[in-house]
């Protein structure tokens, strides 16, 4: 599971360092796409097989399934480590998620993201929290 928050910047060559916490369990290599909200997702091979399985399945002749599919498998990435903890982020990638200099890598239970911090910290005004509970509680979450 990959929770925390950790803020590094990306270097002139599009490399990033990820932190040590999340790259033992990612391996030294695995995939990063586009992802929602605008940041990047990351995924380890096993979770990354996992959901790419789950966008197979889905129908072909339903329009929204073949955009939904095409839009994390078409932007997917495979990187690797280098002995220093960093990866390089394709450019189409890091045009995606807008990410230039400060970044921000969230563990996401699953997943880590990749958010340029800017946007990260316009994400995180988190003051209708209570709000959104109430709707988790229709979802099956109880606090």
């Amino acid at each position: 599971m990959f929770m925390g928050e950790y803020n590094h910047t990306i270097d002139a060559k599009g490399r990033v360092i990820v932190p040590s916490k999340f790259r033992d369990v990612l391996g030294e290599v695995f995939v990063v796409t586009k992802g929602l909200d605008g940041c990047l997702f990351v995924y380890s091979n096993e979770e990354w097989d996992a959901f790419a399985k789950k966008l197979q399945s889905f129908p072909i002749t339903n329009k929204e399934a073949r955009k939904f599919t095409r839009f994390f498998l078409a932007g997917a990435a495979t990187v690797e480590t280098d002995k220093q903890g960093r990866i390089l982020l394709p450019a189409v990638l890091r045009e995606f998620a807008h990410l230039e200099k400060d970044v921000v890598l969230v563990g996401v239970s699953g997943r880590v993201e990749i958010w340029d911090k800017e946007t990260w910290m316009k994400n995180t005004e988190f003051e209708d929290m209570d709000e959104i509970a109430e709707h988790m509680s229709e979802l099956g979450l109880g606090l």
